[in-house]
């Protein structure tokens, strides 16, 4: 077996081995053969039957000679492997392509191909080729689709060698293997102003200091070092004293996403559960203020971001966008329950300072917890909570609802503090809840039922 380039691999059938891997090799047919030669040899023996012994040797000899022939032949082949795409949201559908070479200068014989896959991702694709011509080449695909989110591991691909008769079968390995990544389902969220800093990159009040950025009318002192091209005459000639131009642009708006991954806050599994919903929901939260040009910053329970996320989050535009984006969906595609009991951590990550406008999905709230999480409220701009209803979830359709006095005592607890917290029952669309809470972030929602306007962006 050798290595060929990146995403290729060369199987090489003639490899080094014993007999023993050859007979191994022996399908039932050969078997068979191999049992009835013996078997008619000894009763050519016992009974003095010279005919039965010859016909005892063919059958014999063949299997042998089959298995010695497959397991000396040398095909040189080169495969490949490529999905799209690689990153696939939950419930939809993958393309694995697949490309079989054939770099040596003898031509092959029939050739099966067959690609390990997870059983999550549907049945193990298998493939028939034929006759690969010296330098030719073979190319076939299969789909897979997992309603799970995870990374999933496609490979090694194996090809099985047989002789013409079916007496003898060898599987061959690549070494090389590539990685689907299930990430959650991103559902589109309306243009919405849920208050925090600003709406986004260039309508911020606050502004910071930049190498770069829009001119500032308002000038300093000129400094050694700073650059004379940005002197500006017209304040030089009235304070009588060099002046320069300060470079300033708009602060860019920041969102936190907490998602509260607690093993003891939620109930049932599956992909249509609660906690299901909740990366899906901070998933679609996520990339909805990452596209309004907001710093996102993915937070959970335990204190813990995305792996190389900076100190206000990601942001981006055009290819950094995408980039970031796909990063935190990487990280919710293999996110999973915490040991926690508490949303501590996380509440000493946001005590650092203003955290603009903070989205939390949270699980079933205990007393001390709802106190927790309404501190919370002290350290953002504008806080929006989706409190999960944990009966709902789990209650079958023809039950009768259980009594809504604790959820509905931690959602005042929240409002109290300043949240804007709406209930989230069993298969409620994010898009209808994100709407509802700006309704009730304008105070517009009567005893009725929600009614009034949508804000735009």
């Amino acid at each position: 077996m050798t290595i060929g380039p990146a995403g290729q691999a060369e199987a090489d059938p003639g490899d080094k081995g014993g007999a023993r891997t050859a007979l191994a090799g022996l399908t039932t047919r050969g078997r068979s053969f191999l049992a009835a030669g013996i078997a008619a040899a000894i009763c050519a023996y016992v009974l003095g039957q010279p005919d039965l012994l010859r016909v005892g040797l063919l059958l014999t000899v063949l299997p042998l000679v089959c298995a010695a022939v497959v397991y000396r032949t040398r095909y040189r082949v080169a495969g490949s492997r490529r999905l799209s795409p690689a990153r696939v949201p939950a419930g939809s559908e993958a393309r694995v392509h697949l490309r079989m070479d054939n770099v040596s200068r003898l031509p092959t014989g029939l050739l099966m191909l067959q690609d390990r896959v997870p059983y999550v991702l549907g049945p193990r694709p298998r493939f028939v080729l034929d006759r690969v011509e010296a330098g030719g080449r073979r190319e076939v695909s299969y789909r897979v689709r997992s309603d799970l989110r995870g990374r999933y591991p496609l490979g090694p691909l194996q090809l099985r060698l047989n002789d013409p008769f079916g007496m003898c079968e060898l599987t061959r390995s690549f070494s090389t293997y590539d990685t689907l990544t299930v990430i959650p389902r991103v559902e589109a969220l309306p243009s919405v102003w849920l208050g925090g800093e600003a709406k986004g990159y260039g309508d911020g009040r606050q502004r910071s200091l930049a190498l770069a950025g829009e001119d500032d009318a308002i000038p300093r002192g000129y400094r050694y070092g700073d650059d004379l091209r940005r002197v500006h005459w017209r304040s030089t000639a009235r304070y009588g004293e060099l002046m320069v131009r300060r470079e300033e642009q708009p602060q860019r708006s920041r969102c936190t996403v907490l998602l509260d991954t607690r093993g003891l806050a939620y109930r049932g599994a599956g992909p249509d559960s609660a906690f299901e919903w909740a990366v899906s929901g901070a998933a679609s939260v996520l990339v909805h203020m990452l596209e309004r040009g907001f710093s996102v910053r993915l937070l959970t329970d335990a204190g813990s971001s995305v792996p190389g996320e900076g100190a206000d989050g990601f942001a981006g535009s055009g290819q950094g966008s995408a980039d970031a984006a796909g990063l935190m969906m990487d990280t919710l595609a293999v996110i999973d329950h915490s040991d926690g009991t508490g949303l501590s951590p996380a509440y000493d990550v946001l005590r650092g300072g203003n955290e603009g406008l903070l989205v939390a999905f949270l699980g079933d709230l205990d007393e001390q917890e709802a106190a927790v999480a309404a501190k919370m409220r002290q350290r953002s701009g504008g806080a929006v909570a989706f409190l999960l209803d944990g009966d709902s979830w789990v209650r079958e359709p023809n039950d009768l609802p259980h009594p809504m006095n604790r959820q509905e005592e931690r959602l005042r607890m929240l409002r109290e503090a300043g949240w804007t917290a709406v209930s989230v029952p069993r298969g409620a669309p994010l898009n209808e809840l994100w709407r509802q809470a700006d309704r009730e972030r304008s105070g517009v929602v009567t005893a009725g039922g929600p009614s009034g306007r949508e804000a735009g962006s």
